[in-house]
């Protein structure tokens, strides 16, 4: 990927976390103005939602934009190039401290 488009990415995803935190700021002003002037806080203002939503929409595709290409869903395309043995042989599920060594520890005849 170009170096432009990851910094047009990189400025998207910074004014969209600043209209986002814009909008929480604006959201806290509104509430201590209403509860100053003894107004109704229960509903925030259409305009600071869509500021919060236009953020959020503007950081979202920066993100997409610096993420990079997609990889296949579909797992065929990720295991295709992978051996077969590395699925049944899982080194994790070895256990070797279990009731075999009890039950099948070797015993020494004695002579009494």
């Amino acid at each position: 990927m170009a170096t432009g488009f990851r910094t047009v990415a990189r400025f998207l995803i910074l004014f969209g976390i600043l209209g986002v935190f814009h909008s929480a700021y604006s959201a806290v002003q509104h509430r201590t103005y209403a509860k100053l002037t003894e107004q109704n806080v229960a509903n925030t203002p259409i305009d600071i939602l869509v500021e919060c939503l236009t953020g959020f929409i503007v950081c979202t595709i920066g993100v997409v934009i610096i993420s990079g290409s997609f990889r296949e869903i579909s797992a065929t395309a990720e295991l295709n190039d992978r051996p077969s043995e590395n699925f049944t042989n899982r080194q994790s599920f070895y256990t070797f401290n279990h009731r075999g060594q009890i039950l099948y520890e070797s015993y020494e005849l004695s002579d009494e």
